[in-house]
């Protein structure tokens, strides 16, 4: 069968609505109100075991002196398989023998206790059943978006989608934002219009571009195509 071509239709790339498509708007609203904050949410070191936290921050330290696990064993006068357990979280650690490690390590204990409840890093999870079905430009076309993380505010770093289309869409829209963004194909084909140039997207495929020239799928050259869009805000 010979892929039908679509007459493509001028929009931009807007801000996503987050009230999903009839029927699920309350499912989505719901979810989105434990999605993250301006920014992903720190993770909550209290969860985790007080002696895998010590482990942590002794195991960080030594990584950071560039010290093997033998040359600290050697400095507290552990063996490299107990040092190795603490590390773990395997061993509860004494206050003797953290002040051994600290001590090997150049710091002082209340350093090492002041590193344990510190968050490491922000951290997001969206289960599959919590990725709200969103509304964007090409949605009224028949395109299905569903954002993979949810930050708020006006200062999101990307916005990462995975994105549905099929035969069936009635035209393609060509989009123009700001930014950087990154494709990649999950299942089917499309050729992708870029300005004036045309590729054609396979499963596996890459395919990174400047958001500012005008852009969109030109046609679906199998019976659906799955991928992967992250635009990235500069």
């Amino acid at each position: 069968m010979a892929p039908r071509t679509r007459k493509p239709k001028a929009g931009s790339c807007k801000e996503p609505n987050l009230k999903a498509k009839k029927g699920d708007q309350r499912r989505t609203e719901t979810k989105s109100k434990n999605m993250g904050s301006d920014a992903f949410d720190p993770v909550d070191m209290t969860s985790i075991p007080i002696d895998m936290r010590i482990g942590s921050v002794v195991r960080r330290k030594r990584q950071q002196l560039g010290l093997t696990l033998a040359e600290l064993s050697a400095g507290c006068g552990l063996s490299s398989a107990m040092l190795s357990r603490i590390e773990n979280g395997q061993n509860a650690a004494s206050l003797e023998v953290l002040e051994r490690i600290s001590g090997a390590l150049g710091v002082k204990l209340s350093f090492l206790m002041s590193e344990i409840d510190k968050p490491q890093g922000m951290a997001q999870l969206l289960k599959a059943g919590e990725q709200p079905e969103v509304i964007r430009t090409g949605s009224r076309y028949g395109h299905n978006y569903r954002l993979l993380s949810y930050q708020r505010g006006a200062n999101r770093l990307f916005e990462p989608f995975v994105i549905h289309l099929d035969r069936e869409s009635e035209e393609f829209p060509r989009f123009q934002h700001p930014g950087t963004e990154f494709i990649y194909i999950l299942e089917g084909r499309m050729k992708y219009k870029f300005g004036d140039n045309s590729y054609l997207l396979e499963p596996g495929d890459a395919f990174t571009f400047s958001g500012e020239v005008l852009h969109g799928p030109e046609d679906v050259l199998s019976e659906a195509v799955n991928f992967i869009a992250i635009i990235f805000h500069d």
